[in-house]
């Protein structure tokens, strides 16, 4: 099979080596193709490759550049208690936080705003059972030309406020934003918090790329791998269930309400309160961001 294979690919035209899979061709592969992405199960950073883990990084923190992300937050509900090892999606999912996908198996409610699942308590303690999260494109600080991989921000690791020069991914953009800086333009360290029970990322910038770097990555912010880096739609895979490109489905009607139960807990996230609502004007502390802004203005310089 290894000959016919090397033989067949050699006998290719021109124009279609190289070339990689296209999107038809991942939807039909289904679960079997997840992609790459990087997982913070455990409180380490996992490198994860079609469902398989290829690496682990211990260390504390890990230096990305975003070239892409989500247009919105997107929610996920799963039925039922968590089962370590479990291959089921989430029954409900929204990729933009307002109404349940096309694709859903059991939609919840007609709009987000109105389900049962986006209240207090309705998930363990005070939490609510549905999540937010939002899913990133990004590549490794000192490989720029290689792999893309998929990144998804839990809820504790996407909202809250600042502390000193911890700053949660929402508060690190604005903060960016402030300077008149965009996300994609700088190496950003993302680092566990140490003090959390279960895994949560603070961000803060390193240096801004160089010019090659810039425009390798805002070529890398269009790729077929970025965009499915940051599709949320779901299969089923041995290591969880993971966002992926796939067909449409069939509109389904929306079920009656799903009595409260205590929902699955992910392996990337924790129960947490609503998202902190952050005023338009509002500043970073002067004080308590001294060594970002010192950070910030000597750039400009």
């Amino acid at each position: 099979m290894a000959n016919d294979m090397a033989v067949f690919k050699s006998a290719l035209p021109a124009y279609l080596k190289n070339i990689g899979l296209d999107e038809t061709t991942k939807s039909l592969l289904g679960g079997g193709l997840g992609g790459k992405r990087i997982s913070i199960k455990g409180g380490v950073f996992r490198m994860i490759a079609n469902g398989e883990e290829v690496a682990v990084n211990e260390d504390r923190a890990m230096n990305v550049i975003v070239v892409n992300a989500a247009p919105h937050v997107s929610r996920t509900y799963y039925e039922g208690a968590y089962k370590e090892g479990a291959t089921t999606a989430p029954v409900c999912w929204s990729a933009d936080s307002k109404a349940p996908a096309a694709g859903c198996e059991k939609p919840q409610a007609s709009k987000c705003d109105d389900c049962s699942q986006n209240i207090k308590g309705s998930g363990e303690g005070e939490a609510k059972a549905c999540r937010y999260s939002r899913k990133l494109a990004v590549v490794l600080d000192g490989d720029v030309e290689g792999d893309v991989y998929s990144l998804t921000l839990p809820a504790t690791s996407l909202f809250g406020k600042a502390e000193g020069d911890k700053l949660p991914f929402d508060a690190y953009v604005k903060y960016l934003a402030s300077h008149n800086l965009p996300v994609t333009a700088l190496v950003t360290e993302m680092r566990f918090d140490t003090k959390a029970p279960v895994p949560k990322l603070y961000f803060k910038p390193v240096r801004p790329l160089n010019e090659d770097e810039w425009e390798t990555c805002r070529a890398k912010a269009t790729t077929p791998d970025a965009t499915m880096a940051i599709a949320v739609n779901f299969v089923s895979t041995g290591d969880s269930s993971v966002p992926f490109e796939t067909p449409k489905l069939e509109n389904k009607p929306a079920a009656k309400p799903a009595p409260k139960a205590k929902p699955k807990v992910e392996e990337e996230e924790e129960a947490v309160p609503e998202p902190v609502k952050v005023e338009k004007k509002a500043k970073p502390n002067v004080e308590e961001d001294k060594d970002l802004a010192d950070l910030i203005n000597e750039w400009a310089d």
